[in-house]
């Protein structure tokens, strides 16, 4: 409503792709009444909210499913858990073994989300045996942690274990954030990786992303003061900077969510997804300042500069088979994002899938598109 005005006037800055389409609609303004135009905007953005918040209310009083039983817990260091999914193949657990490695920023169980939307198991189903590290949400002894500390302490700890139980070397998947910290853990064990499958993993973070640069660049003040006082970024600011990305998603799809039939699979889907989305983990300071501005401001993964230990964490260095998943939807790793790691590798297969970042993991096509695909893979190259 607000901008209305300016748009009538033609007054409006345009982006040059958008300049000819705004012509067309200020001509189309010019020959409307202006307060019927008025009251027709103010009308559809009034229709916009109530379904927007019909599909939140309908998203707090839906039925939630109980998840599924957890497999064995085979380790544990502080808040960190290696889940053995090698409990629910046919195989008893002697498949190849292979570790799954997520966020440090979102609960482990999007891997696991639900029967038909399981990664872990539709790979222990395809005969391999996954290993899932649940990261779980920082105590007193990881909020001074710094990404040297989770990659060459839980991280590191978590391969041993993994070679120890299983007699033989491991294949790593390292989703997202994930997929940089088992980089990182496969340059500094050569000859103990047997693979490496990296999905929507970012490595050029200034690739297709200017705008959220500019955006984080302005927040990075205030961010400082909350990182210094809380030690910590809540699961609340990161939420924030995530829906920055696409402002309208959010609203967009509650009110997808309003018009589907309670109970039926969709909705079930959403509200496992969306309750997932909204059980999110706090980032240790040290991390968040390493992601935030070492990685995101100054790009140091594509520039050489990321250390771990003081090592710098070079794609070169890997030589085991490399896999890189692409999702051609993906607005928190965008594509080219994710293109310069497979360039970076020595030995990388990229595979581009239709999709998000979450719908790649979860979505309907998630079993045909990543699930068969890379156990295929899986079995295939690490040998």
């Amino acid at each position: 409503m607000s901008a209305l005005p300016a748009l009538s006037g033609g007054s409006q800055s345009w982006r040059p792709e958008l300049r000819s389409k705004a012509q067309d609609l200020i001509r189309d303004f010019e020959e409307a009444e202006p307060a019927a135009l008025a009251r027709a905007v103010e009308l559809e953005a009034r229709k916009r909210q109530s379904a927007f918040m019909s599909g939140v209310a309908a998203y707090t009083r839906h039925p939630r499913e109980p998840r599924m039983p957890e497999p064995s817990v085979v380790w544990q260091s502080g808040a960190a858990r290696l889940l053995d999914f090698g409990d629910v193949n046919s195989n008893g657990g002697q498949g190849r073994p292979v570790l799954a490695v997520p966020s440090l920023i979102n609960r482990a169980y999007i891997l696991d989300l639900a029967e038909k939307r399981s990664l872990m198991r539709a790979l222990a189903a395809a005969g391999l045996r996954p290993l899932l590290l649940d990261w779980g949400t920082p105590g007193d002894a990881e909020r001074g942690h710094s990404l040297t500390d989770a990659i060459t302490g839980t991280l590191q700890d978590a391969l041993d274990k993994v070679h120890e139980i299983c007699g033989e070397t491991p294949a790593l998947v390292g989703y997202c954030m994930g997929g940089l910290l088992t980089l990182a853990l496969a340059a500094r064990n050569p000859g103990h990786i047997s693979a490496l499958a990296l999905l929507a993993t970012p490595w050029d973070f200034h690739a297709d992303s200017a705008g959220p640069i500019r955006f984080l660049n302005a927040m990075r003040p205030g961010l400082e003061m909350c990182l210094g006082r809380i030690g910590e970024l809540p699961v609340d600011v990161l939420q924030a900077m995530f829906a920055s990305l696409n402002p309208y998603m959010t609203t967009d799809k509650f009110r997808r969510f309003a018009d589907m039939a309670p109970g039926s699979q969709a909705a079930r889907d959403f509200v496992a997804v969306e309750d997932w989305l909204n059980d999110g983990v706090p980032l240790a300071a040290p991390i968040a300042r390493e992601c935030l501005f070492e990685w995101y401001l100054e790009n140091a993964p594509a520039r050489g500069a990321w250390k771990i230990d003081g090592d710098p964490v070079r794609p070169q260095d890997v030589n085991v088979p490399a896999l890189v998943v692409i999702p051609k939807g993906d607005t928190i790793v965008p594509p080219a994002s994710a293109d310069a790691l497979a360039q970076a590798l020595s030995n990388a297969k990229s595979m581009s899938l239709s999709g998000g970042h979450i719908g790649m993991m979860v979505g309907r096509r998630a079993p045909s598109q990543l699930y068969g695909p890379l156990a295929d893979w899986l079995k295939d190259t690490a040998v």
